[in-house]
């Protein structure tokens, strides 16, 4: 079931299958936002977290998703892997 006041909320969602006992959790399919022109490249580095370069790149650590969602990925953790290179959105 989706939160109402999820930005999410009217995202397609899937299930995955937590065992062999047959539960399931229900996850949102990731969102793709289209990749502007003008984006900024960044090259991760050890160390590095979303709220930081939200914090950086927006000057509001809160706008992480920004960046989550102009490069999708169905395992959010890779994306701050070092050398992976993240495309940043324009300030909003």
């Amino acid at each position: 079931m989706s939160d109402p006041s999820s930005r999410n909320k009217d995202q397609p969602m899937y299930a995955v299958p937590l065992g062999a006992g047959g539960a399931t959790v229900s996850l949102y399919m990731p969102r793709v936002a289209p990749r502007q022109a003008t984006a900024l490249l960044h090259k991760v580095a050890a160390g590095d977290r979303l709220d930081l370069l939200a914090q950086r790149y927006f000057s509001d650590p809160f706008q992480a998703w920004r960046i989550v969602d102009a490069n999708p990925t169905f395992v959010p953790e890779s994306l701050l892997e070092p050398g992976t290179v993240l495309f940043i959105p324009e300030k909003p």
